[in-house]
């Protein structure tokens, strides 16, 4: 008598075939999320950047007196920055008032951070430097 029984189960090649496949996927997957992460890092400190840019170039002028010169620190222990106040010859300066001309200038501000990968914003903006009333 002979017994004609099937064999059941997954052979020793397919198992191998299966767990390559699912390294794989797992692998891309993996990849994919990390890259993820990473851009939402940068992300979040480009945004940060740019709050203590843009916050500073708002408390140019108003907490301290508009000089020509350059100011610097750091913020949170990973940004540092740098505010320049520069005099700017611009064309339409030729069309003010010469009291007027000689108070325009440009505000600067450099966001850095980053050891291994350096990177830094620049926001830019122009300001008039406030008479001084002078009481006699």
């Amino acid at each position: 008598m002979k017994d004609n029984v099937k064999q059941q189960g997954f052979s020793l090649l397919e198992i191998l075939v299966a767990f390559s496949i699912l390294a794989l996927s797992l692998g891309i997957i993996l990849k994919i999320f990390s890259s993820g992460l990473q851009t939402a890092a940068l992300a979040e400190d480009y945004t940060l950047a740019v709050e203590i840019a843009g916050s500073l170039l708002a408390k140019t002028g108003e907490e301290h007196i508009l000089e020509l010169g350059e100011n610097s620190g750091q913020e949170n222990e990973r940004f540092n920055w740098l505010v320049q106040i520069i005099s700017i010859d611009l064309d339409i300066n030729s069309q003010l008032p010469e009291s007027l001309a000689e108070r325009v200038v440009q505000v600067k501000v450099t966001v850095s951070w980053g050891d291994k990968n350096p990177r830094s914003i620049n926001l830019t903006t122009l300001k008039l430097i406030p008479f001084v009333n002078s009481v006699k």
